[in-house]
């Protein structure tokens, strides 16, 4: 929960690096509170079933925008690479493989262009 916690209070922090376990930990969270939140809609009645979205999660969608942004530009930083790699994920199938393997990917050892080794910092 901490990781979930620490990107949201580097709202829009778009320097430096996020390991994976930053970055997997807060979509783990994001993707659980999507559901719950989902399921509320579903039982409240507030879920769109033609845009498939209620009130609450589309709420909570808008909120995380940024911060999710932010930590997947950080993500592809640990792997130095530009945060505009985060644009190939408009390329239709292709473009989110690409993004899913850079995600997996490790981090570049030691210092690169974008800040130090999170991993080092840890440690």
């Amino acid at each position: 929960m901490n990781w979930y916690l620490n990107v949201l209070k580097q709202y829009a922090v778009f320097k430096g690096r996020a390991r994976r376990k930053e970055y997997w930990f807060f979509i783990l969270f994001n993707l659980i509170a999507s559901v719950v939140l989902t399921v509320i809609d579903f039982m409240t009645g507030s879920l769109d079933s033609e845009l498939g979205i209620g009130l609450l999660s589309g709420l909570y969608s808008l909120a995380v925008l940024i911060p999710s942004l932010a930590v997947t530009v950080r993500r592809l930083h640990d792997t130095d690479r530009s945060g505009w790699w985060l644009l190939i994920g408009l390329v239709p199938l292709l473009g989110a493989i690409v993004l899913l393997v850079f995600m997996l990917l490790d981090g570049t050892p030691g210092d690169n262009q974008h800040g130090a080794n999170p991993k080092g910092a840890a440690a």
